[in-house]
């Protein structure tokens, strides 16, 4: 019986077997083996990154992703559900980390309507347009081309039994396994009509998916709504919205795909000694909802650990403690010492988890780096030193003394590009976080574990031409002060304070610089470098050393920001189906 004339709830097996195939057999299984192997989970620690988009140069989704994908990193996270960014990542095979902002905890902790709407408009509608990586595509491909080479017949999938749970496809002459679906991460189990007769035309079509390929891997519930900063403001919000959107969730038939974290500050717990670890009076009993929530739900506990902000605000900290080179101040804790602040932060919350009763819990670190300006010991010297240490620290698996042989599951570093628009009230290093600088070019050689590669810049990028807004050498410029601060009020003007890669170049320095930035960010609009006459437009780059006078990109919103994944998968799809055709002929 035929698939197209049999009983599409039968299951899905071959009927005959050619015992002379069998090394063809296996050739196409070793192949399907490979290129599905990077869906496993691996047991090291990953490389991932923020992705912030609080920029006045933004690019285009599709260029971030092309540049994630050429640096090999399949792990991002998003401070909110940008639909541009999602759009961009679907197909990409990357695992996302997809953010609620803390201004919307209590619309979600209130009201399962609200965590309904937000799972539909921001996971589910992700999930359907579907992510299914091309690998994915072609092992099924392969998987039928295999069972025609052998004059099998096809069937149908029992969808009723094999959803969510291991389902074999057997060759039943041969007893061969050749793949448990169930137990592959983000494989779709695909319904097939394949009429047998080779002579016809081969028609081999998708009718839907059972599971569908996801990549959000994670929803991140508030960023860091335990900070003490806060007062309390978030804080009785957070374990309800967890509890409504599990609930949201279930109904979408996603809970087992897609884990609720809270990304929390180290500020939630304290200590002199990491042996001590405790989370502050005030959150013992959310902390322990919390973590109760998390360990019920296979979930890790994520934490942010900034080491530069101790060394920034706090004059008596040892500078070398704050990197992986080993110290001339370790922290002697009984019979462990630690020499690093990153170790030391870490294993205080595997103290505090483990006063709950949860000190196996796994850990994600959810931000971590160093910033390139902005501030005394904010440079690109010593944002390379920190993250390659940190990068090799990590990946060595030696893990930490109350955890040996057991770093974080996963690191996301902070962040991926500079966010030129983002708030300065921490200070101005706030707003050069990023490993890669505005245009996606990278700012210093870094390795991510990936062998020797070094960073790769972003490709293609759309730049405004090539001049920039400088103050005229001609002109008196004692009255400047006024369009210096009208300027820097609304571009990006932190590089110019104390401790920023331009604060050396001089007062007419300065004012160029200033001209420049709100010249680039009014796109070169003409009117905008003429500053009551003060500025003049030049072709020479103004750029001085470390101090980079930038060229504005081309805004991604007037240009076509979808990435389309779909028709180059379909594309794909139908060169391999000829391929398969021609063939079978």
């Amino acid at each position: 019986m035929n698939a197209v004339e049999g009983n599409p709830k039968s299951s899905f097996l071959f009927s005959k077997n050619k015992m002379s195939r069998l090394p063809r057999t296996l050739l196409y299984l070793v192949f399907a083996v490979i290129l599905l192997s990077r869906s496993f989970p691996v047991g090291e620690s990953a490389i991932g990154v923020n992705w912030g988009t609080i920029s006045f140069h933004r690019l285009k989704p599709s260029t971030v992703v092309d540049l994630l994908k050429d640096n090999k990193i399949t792990k991002v996270k998003l401070f909110d559900a940008d639909p541009d960014a999602l759009t961009a990542l679907v197909g990409s095979g990357i695992e996302v980390m997809v953010g609620i902002p803390n201004e919307m905890l209590a619309a979600l902790s209130s009201s399962t309507d609200a965590s309904d709407l937000w799972v539909r408009q921001n996971v589910s509608r992700y999930v359907l347009k579907g992510g299914a990586d091309i690998r994915k595509w072609l092992f099924f491909l392969l998987i039928l081309d295999l069972g025609l080479h052998f004059g099998l017949d096809f069937e149908w999938i029992d969808m009723d039994k094999c959803k969510a749970v291991l389902c074999k496809v057997i060759h039943k002459e041969v007893k061969l396994s050749v793949i448990e679906l169930g137990s592959l991460p983000n494989v779709a189990l695909l319904y097939f009509m394949v009429p047998m007769n080779k002579d016809r035309i081969l028609q081999t079509f998708l009718t839907r998916y059972s599971l569908i390929p996801y990549n959000d891997r994670y929803v991140a519930v508030g960023n860091e709504p335990f900070l003490t900063s806060y007062s309390g403001q978030f804080q009785s919000l957070v374990v309800p919205a967890l509890l409504n959107l599990q609930q949201s969730l279930v109904k979408a038939n996603l809970a087992g795909y897609v884990k609720l974290v809270v990304p929390c500050n180290a500020d939630a717990y304290e200590s002199s000694l990491p042996s001590q670890g405790a989370f502050r009076p005030e959150l013992t009993q959310i902390m322990t909802q919390l973590v109760s929530f998390l360990n019920s739900n296979g979930s890790p506990f994520v934490v942010n650990i900034y080491p530069f902000l101790s060394l920034y605000g706090n004059s008596d900290f040892p500078q070398d403690y704050a990197f992986f080179e080993g110290s001339s101040h370790p922290v002697t804790d009984g019979s462990n010492v630690y020499y690093n602040a990153f170790d030391g932060n870490f294993d205080t919350l595997v103290s505090a988890l483990n006063k709950l009763g949860y000190g196996q819990m796994p850990i994600v670190i959810g931000e971590v780096g160093w910033p390139t300006d902005g501030a005394v010991g904010a440079n690109l010297t010593a944002a390379r030193f920190f993250n390659q240490g940190l990068i090799n620290h990590v990946l060595s698996n030696k893990g930490t003394p109350l955890r040996p042989g057991f770093p974080p599951m996963d690191i996301y570093l902070f962040s991926l590009l500079d966010e030129g628009a983002k708030s300065v009230l921490p200070g101005n290093f706030e707003r050069h976080w990023g490993i890669f600088s505005f245009d996606g070019q990278a700012k210093y050689a870094l390795n991510l574990g990936l062998g020797n590669r070094l960073l790769k810049n972003a490709k293609n990028i759309e730049y405004l031409p090539s001049r920039w807004c400088v103050a005229d050498p001609f002109k008196d410029l004692t009255n400047v002060a006024n369009h210096m601060r009208i300027a820097c009020s609304v571009a990006d003007c932190t590089t110019l304070d104390y401790g920023g890669s331009c604060n050396g170049v001089g007062a007419n320095g300065n004012i160029s610089y200033a001209f420049n930035s709100y010249y680039q960010l009014q796109m070169q609009n003409a009117q905008s470098c003429d500053f009551d006459g003060l500025g003049m437009v030049t072709f020479l780059d103004p750029s001085v050393g470390d101090c980079r006078f930038l060229v504005g990109v081309t805004d991604h919103k007037k240009s076509l920001a979808f990435r389309p994944t779909h028709r180059r998968t379909n594309i794909w799809i139908s060169i391999l189906w000829w391929m398969w055709f021609f063939q079978m002929l």
